[in-house]
């Protein structure tokens, strides 16, 4: 997949969901569709506020109720309606999904540290790293590929497919994505386009620094 820049200028936010009720419980939530706390909500209206004075061509969302949310809220803000892709959903995890992260040491502890090194690994059973960003990132460039001029997209979806896709998207080596570290709830990175492809111009960025709480952890 070619990430070579054609029409520099673009840009693109990665917005990550607000806060579920399953981050505050270090719960590997994967693809399992939890929604957002009052908190979560709360979170979402506030960073809507800040994305949209940027001014938004197109919102893109995964399907899964947290990024919908998430997303419902920059569009009820300005105007743009939002565009749903299961492509954009977190990784599944088979049977991480549900398990806290104590949980997961416990029960797979050889397992969670080779993922961690960076080797391929099938968490729970799962998609590696790579099939996520190979479903994710694709849909990503294809929205980028429609916007006018310098236009920005917005992407809302999750931690895992998140780094993943800004890894794919800079060209990095699978096992250096972890590098890049997790976001907050409902903080964003930006990818900039310039004349050799995609740059990170800000990552984790929407509040004061705050702990990632979910499965990118």
């Amino acid at each position: 997949m070619s990430t070579t820049s054609t029409r520099p200028g673009r840009k693109i936010v990665l917005w990550r969901h607000g806060q579920t009720s399953w981050n505050l419980e270090r719960r590997f939530q994967g693809s399992t569709d939890i929604e957002l706390t009052e908190t979560g909500v709360a979170q979402a209206r506030r960073s809507a506020r800040l994305l949209a004075s940027m001014r938004p061509e197109a919102i893109v969302a995964s399907d899964l109720k947290r990024a919908a949310a998430t997303a419902a809220e920059l569009a009820a803000i300005t105007g743009v309606s939002v565009e749903h892709d299961e492509a954009l959903r977190e990784t599944y995890a088979g049977e991480w999904q549900g398990l806290t992260h104590d949980e997961i040491l416990e029960k797979y502890g050889e397992q969670y540290a080779a993922w961690k090194r960076g080797e391929p690994v099938r968490r729970g059973g799962g998609e590696l790293e790579t099939e996520v960003a190979e479903r994710a990132a694709p849909v990503v460039l294809r929205h980028a590929e429609r916007l006018t001029g310098n236009g920005t997209l917005v992407v809302v979806s999750h931690g895992g497919t998140i780094r993943t896709t800004i890894g794919r998207l800079l060209g990095l080596e699978a096992r250096s994505w972890e590098s890049l570290g997790g976001l907050s709830n409902c903080c964003w990175s930006v990818l900039g386009e310039g004349a050799r492809g995609w740059r990170l111009l800000e990552h984790n960025a929407g509040t004061l620094p705050e702990p990632v709480l979910g499965d990118d952890d």
